[in-house]
């Protein structure tokens, strides 16, 4: 029997990501999956006999209007992120949204301005962050254990974009799709962490001929306030495997962090060896740290605000090219 102090979540997209999160907040003792949204009827039909009386709205607006819904969850393509988070904060409602937090620096930067006057929780969904992986990457290199570094690289290696599991409309177009967007947010959010504000971004984008489609590769050279250089390495229709490595060059040792949650270190006396890490349920403590904030206590948020810093960065990578 649900709890009548656990959080009321609507969640607005039932895609293979909303799906993830929306399983996180029906399993947490916490939170309940009060309503959820969805313009595939079929999709809400399947979804809604798996929940506990959530109730089902083609149209989110109307879902909006359940005084009962504390949070929202906007799980849907890039393009459509900004209506919907302006609809969400002028209802007063907490709000958790998919990264990109919006499809152009104009609406990002909107967003973020509205978030920051509408006294509520306002958190991007990137995940990297509560892992236990990335928490003992970012600890030893913010610890020195790396020494001073020397240069960042983000490569990431595709045999085919859009990846087998995740074919949708638009995954696949330039206009709101493609591994830059999907995958570099990731990622510039650890940077600007780790290595502070980006001072220049100088950027080579591959496209094919098909202009609806997505990149197909992208070079480019970032420098952080700092002075640290990051170097972004992506290419699909590669006959490979799959790799994403994330690497800190330092004066000590190199560490990588490599397909999401993977930590490898080497040294001049040791080759790259994997550390071991006990994993965590990285999207549970997400959800936790959620409700904390909501409660008022201290959590772990990455804040709109750190979602526009990551779409300045996101826009220049995109169209310098």
């Amino acid at each position: 029997m649900k709890e009548k102090q656990q959080l009321q979540v609507g969640i607005i997209g039932l895609g293979a990501v909303g799906e993830r999160l929306l399983r996180k907040f029906h399993e947490h003792r916490q939170t309940n999956v009060k309503a959820i949204c969805d313009t595939n009827k079929e999709l809400l039909l399947e979804f809604s006999k798996q929940l506990d009386q959530a109730a089902t709205y083609t149209d989110y607006k109307e879902m909006l209007a359940d005084p009962a819904i504390d949070l929202v969850y906007i799980a849907v393509p890039p393009t459509y992120h900004h209506a919907m988070a302006v609809d969400v904060l002028a209802a007063g409602k907490h709000i958790l949204c998919e990264k990109p937090l919006a499809n152009s620096y104009k609406e990002a930067k909107e967003m973020w301005e509205l978030a920051d006057q509408a006294n509520v929780v306002h958190a991007i969904h990137f995940p990297l962050p509560y892992s236990n992986e990335v928490n003992t990457f970012i600890e030893k290199i913010k610890s020195g254990q790396i020494g001073k570094i020397k240069r960042v690289e983000l490569s990431m290696h595709f045999s085919k974009w859009p990846r087998e599991w995740q074919q949708n409309p638009w995954i696949g177009t330039r206009e709101q799709g493609g591994f830059i967007r999907e995958i570099t947010p990731h990622y510039l959010q650890l940077i600007l962490e780790l290595c502070g504000d980006i001072e220049s971004v100088a950027s080579f984008v591959d496209y094919p001929s098909n202009l609806e489609a997505c990149e197909t590769g992208v070079i480019a050279r970032l420098q952080a306030k700092d002075g640290t250089v990051i170097l972004i390495d992506g290419l699909s229709g590669i006959g490979q495997k799959d790799d994403i490595a994330f690497t800190f060059y330092g004066e000590k040792r190199v560490l990588t962090l490599r397909n999401w949650r993977q930590l490898e270190e080497q040294t001049l006396d040791k080759p790259s060896q994997l550390l071991e890490v006990e994993s965590n349920d990285h999207h549970h403590l997400l959800v936790t740290s959620i409700v904390e904030a909501i409660e008022g206590k201290s959590a772990k948020i990455i804040s709109f605000k750190e979602g526009f810093a990551v779409q300045k960065v996101l826009e220049k990578l995109l169209k310098n090219g």
